[in-house]
């Protein structure tokens, strides 16, 4: 089965520590390397010293750092780690191949394709038609787990409660609307709007549910070098 994401140039690591947002320390092939971090996210719960981590080797010549981080491993049953995908631009790539190949069944004939349209006065992921449809999608990546359940965001988001919003406008406009949540990881029961952390968010979850925005959430088969959206998982709102 094709991945809808493939990372060349992998090499596992033990993460060190996170100076800043962007930049993390790791030990790689016996040296300590500065890896560009593609999630700008907490992810407390991933990034503790003495996790194993799978960092991309670049050699462009513009790039402060030579490595990004791309996924970490955490405890998972047996004693098997599982692979969590923390790449930030993952989810909408592979989402718009998901939808490229009919979305689990949910569309046959895909007639376009567009990333980054506008309507109002935001811009959605994808923007696509299809038997005669046309529909806005947002798609928003989760890493977080609570107890085998994914949780987003895990920080406070009015920027996401503005997006959610919005699709409830595409649907008064005679638009389809979907917010796809893609759960970067395997392993989870379902998925639920983090309450604890926003409130608002959940909130607007529900509304949008409401006027008729479709929530889907899907986790990911995540390996060392690759992710592909994978199998559907309820969501709980």
């Amino acid at each position: 089965m094709r991945a809808d994401i493939v990372y060349e140039g992998m090499e596992r690591g033990v993460f060190l520590g996170r100076p800043n947002r962007f930049v993390a320390e790791a030990e790689v092939a016996g040296g300590r390397v500065r890896c560009h971090v593609k999630n700008t996210g907490r992810l407390k719960e991933l990034l503790i010293p003495g996790r194993g981590v799978w960092v991309q080797h670049c050699e462009k010549e513009e790039r402060k750092t030579k490595y990004s981080l791309i996924a970490v491993e955490k405890p998972g049953p047996g004693g098997k780690p599982v692979l969590v995908n923390i790449d930030s631009q993952a989810p909408n790539e592979a989402a718009a191949k998901w939808v490229s190949r009919g979305a689990d069944g949910r569309f046959r004939e895909l007639m376009l394709l567009k990333r980054e349209k506008k309507f109002g006065n935001s811009r959605f992921d994808l923007y696509f038609e299809a038997d005669g449809r046309k529909c806005f999608m947002e798609v928003k990546g989760v890493t977080l787990d609570v107890g085998g359940v994914a949780k987003f965001p895990d920080a406070p988001t009015k920027r996401g409660v503005k997006h959610v919003e919005e699709l409830v406008a595409a649907v008064d406009a005679g638009y389809e609307a979907y917010l796809l949540f893609v759960i970067q990881m395997k392993g989870i029961r379902g998925f639920s709007p983090n309450e604890e952390t926003h409130p608002a968010f959940g909130e607007a979850l529900r509304r949008a549910v409401r006027g008729g925005v479709h929530v889907l959430a899907f986790d990911c088969a995540v390996t060392a070098d690759s992710m592909r959206i994978d199998e559907e998982v309820p969501a709980w709102l």
